[in-house]
This record gives C-alpha cells, sequence and structure tokens, in this order.
C-alpha cells in the first residue's frame, strides 16, 4: 500500500524546512511524496531556489502524512483561506499531522493547535499560546498524531522520529545511515541557550522588523479562530 506523504509548498517557503524532511520520507520505499499548492506553477523560497508543486489541492489524495513547512511566507499562508481549508481536511483524517519550523504557526492558524503541546523555532516560540497550544521548548514533540519540529534543521531529526511510527526504528536508522546523518557542527550556537549573548543578540534584532508584522498576522488570526 503507498504511503501519501504531502508537503505544503509556497512562496517564502523556507527550503530546508522542506527538502530536509523531504529526502528522509522520499528514501521510504513504497512512499509516494507530494509538493501541494494551489497551482501548479513554480514558487521561490526564501533562499530563492524554485520549487514546483506536483499537485493541486483538489486532486491531492487522502495523506497518512501533512507537513507544514515554515519560512517568511508563513504570514501570507495563516491568512489564505484555501490553504487552511485544504489543511483542515487533510487533517480530519491523516495519519500524522505535522510541521516543521514556523509551520507549527499555520497549523495554529487552522485550529488545529488547541489544547495540544507543540513547538517551533525558538524566535516564534511565544507565539503559540495564541493558538491555545501548549509551547514546548523541545527539538521534536509528539502530542498523539501531532508531530512539530523546531526550527529549519529540526526537520530532519522530526521526519527520523516519525520514520519510527511508519516503518519501524530499524528501517529509520538505515535511512540515517544511508543519508550520513551525523551532525557534528563548528560552533555550539544552534540554540540560544548555547550561542553567545552577543550573537543571540544579533539574530533577534535583524529580526525586528519580520516580527512586528508577523506578531500582527499572528493575533488576526488567532482572533478568528476565537471570535
Amino acid at each position: 500500500m503507498t504511503l501519501h506523504i504531502g508537503f505544503l509548498v509556497f512562496s517564502g517557503v523556507q527550503q530546508l524546512d522542506l527538502t530536509g524532511p523531504h529526502d528522509v520520507f522520499a528514501s521510504v520505499p513504497g512512499a509516494k511524496v507530494h509538493l501541494v499548492n494551489k497551482t501548479l506553477e513554480p514558487v521561490k523560497s526564501s533562499s530563492g531556489l524554485s520549487l514546483i508543486p506536483s499537485i493541486i489541492y483538489g486532486e491531492c489524495p487522502q495523506l497518512d502524512v501533512l507537513c507544514i513547512p515554515g519560512g517568511v511566507g508563513v504570514g501570507e499562508l495563516m491568512e489564505d483561506v484555501l490553504a487552511l481549508d485544504f489543511i483542515r481536511k487533510q487533517a480530519a483524517n491523516a495519519r500524522f499531522v505535522t510541521s516543521v519550523c514556523t509551520g507549527a504557526l499555520v497549523l495554529g492558524a487552522a485550529g488545529l493547535l488547541r489544547g495540544r503541546r507543540a513547538t517551533t523555532h525558538w524566535a516564534a516560540h511565544h507565539w503559540l499560546d495564541q493558538f491555545g497550544a501548549i509551547p514546548v521548548k523541545a527539538r521534536v514533540v509528539q502530542d498523539g498524531n501531532l508531530m512539530t519540529g523546531g526550527g529549519v534543521t529540526a526537520g530532519i531529526d522530526f521526519a527520523l522520529t516519525l520514520l519510527t511510527d511508519l516503518i519501524g526504528e530499524t528501517e529509520g536508522q538505515a535511512i540515517q545511515l544511508q543519508l550520513e546523518y551525523a551532525p557534528a557542527p563548528p560552533f555550539n550556537s544552534g540554540t540560544p541557550d548555547t550561542a553567545p549573548k552577543a550573537v543571540v543578540d544579533l539574530v533577534w534584532n535583524r529580526g525586528e522588523a519580520g516580527r512586528a508584522v508577523r506578531t500582527e498576522i499572528v493575533r488576526r488570526a488567532a482572533a478568528r479562530l476565537n471570535p
């Protein structure tokens, strides 16, 4: 039986949010991985890499795994009625509903985080509770059939974690070995807890303008869920 795994793809998606777990899931024997959007027109990721959707909303089969990646484009996605409707319909019968990075905010805007434990990128974590989520600071968080990954590179960890449920731990380890996923970064600056304060301040200040815009989008999205 084919395992259908779908990633929402949209303008401004963080490509590694998508391509990291995509490589993991595409390595699963018998899996069919879909890139889903409202049209088949190419979209540009936040880094400028073009991605081509493989199927449109109305033709997408019921997904076993629905995944929403993050990126600068999630603000628009959080107010996209067609996208949110597609997410809700798929989530109703998906085996797993998942996100990477700020894709969790889109799940929140769709009303899928209420009362559920979830994580997201460290710089977006403070918005989760506005959607009724229970924020958890962790690389990967699972609450029933909801699994959320932290920022960007956590998408690979999330996908490998989910493989235990999908195909078993041994096969999951085989895929990890096949991809030679053995991270050994040159710096211990991958989280605000381990990075030097000057580095944390630098990254936080650089994102100030974008946060101001997204704060308002989150406020509107949360208000629609709680009129």
